[in-house]
């Protein structure tokens, strides 16, 4: 079984990582009401898609 001779080092341990890191979901604002929503979903706020009413939204 290999093992290492030298300790990684904190530089070369952190370039390996640098890809892992996560991403903020990217908003766009509903063209209807104005809130932001998912891109290609439907809006939460008011349920409109594209223009068109495709689900209803309950007031809480």
């Amino acid at each position: 079984m290999g093992l290492p001779k030298r300790r990684t080092s904190k530089s070369r341990r952190d370039k390996r990582r640098t890809g892992k890191r996560l991403s903020a979901p990217s908003l766009s604002t509903c063209p209807d009401c104005g809130e932001p929503a998912l891109p290609h979903h439907a809006c939460p706020s008011c349920g409109s898609y594209k223009g068109r009413q495709v689900t209803s939204v309950t007031e809480e």
